[in-house]
């Protein structure tokens, strides 16, 4: 598909690696919708940021968890574009729980985090879905992680919630087939990133150390192989390991 003019939503736009991928879309010559919750000010500063490059980016707000706020964030971009092409589910939480830490992962943690992680991303691709298929085009990449393909991770609730996103991607690949394709990137360690920033210094430290290129993931590379799934015509279902060589999938 061709990016160019193409109008993308990006939720989690202000975070570590939003941001950096929001910015590549907009290098690309793609329309930016970038998500956010309270950061306003700064949502608005990447958004005039990435117009500055060529297309025209928009900030929009919206707390993805809840469905009302979805449908509003949807029917604001159709407003200003017209169309979505592309949907990157971005936005995720995490909570620094040990996994033998069962009394500590209470169920209002547990349903919280399936909820920003699986269940937000199922609304929301349930959103645009109806649009692209109209369109007979759509890009729809998820955000996941090594945790949900390897026990590891900041709690047993971050780690279930992205084995299921990794399973939806291939479930939705097959429910949106010909028109509209799904895929997922699954990094590891990033630095400068709020999901990093929440895990235990010694287990952000021992995962780097032990990566067979013994160093973090960049962010760059992580937003480059997000536009490379959107540009592909042939490529759905699939779920690319970004993680420096920790988990070999």
């Amino acid at each position: 598909m061709e990016l160019k003019g193409s109008v993308a939503i990006v939720t989690g736009c202000t975070g570590g690696l939003g941001q950096r991928i929001g910015r590549a879309f907009a290098e690309s010559g793609t329309q930016v919708a970038g998500v956010y919750v309270q950061s306003k000010e700064q949502a608005e500063s990447f958004a005039r940021e990435w117009s500055a490059l060529g297309p025209r980016c928009i900030a929009v707000q919206a707390d993805v968890n809840e469905q009302a706020q979805i449908t509003r964030m949807v029917d604001r971009v159709v407003e200003a574009y017209g169309r979505i092409d592309i949907l990157v589910n971005n936005a995720a939480y995490n909570q620094m729980i040990p996994f033998k830490d069962l009394d500590g992962l209470t169920m209002d943690i547990w349903d919280h985090i399936l909820l920003a992680n699986l269940t937000s991303p199922f609304m929301c691709v349930k959103a645009v879905a109806p649009i692209m298929l109209r369109q007979k085009r759509g890009r729809i990449v998820n955000v996941t992680s090594i945790a949900g393909l390897s026990p590891r991770g900041s709690s047993i609730a971050y780690a279930v919630s992205k084995a299921g996103l990794i399973h939806l991607t291939r479930c939705l690949a097959v429910a949106l087939g010909p028109d509209v394709t799904v895929n997922a990137v699954a990094p590891g360690t990033m630095m400068g990133t709020r999901m990093t920033a929440r895990l235990d210094p010694a287990l952000v430290e021992s995962t780097t150390k032990n990566a067979a290129l013994q160093r973090p993931v960049e962010r760059d590379d992580v937003a480059r192989q997000i536009l490379e799934f959107c540009r592909s015509d042939s490529t759905t279902g699939q779920v690319l390991v970004l993680d420096s060589g920790v988990v070999y999938h």
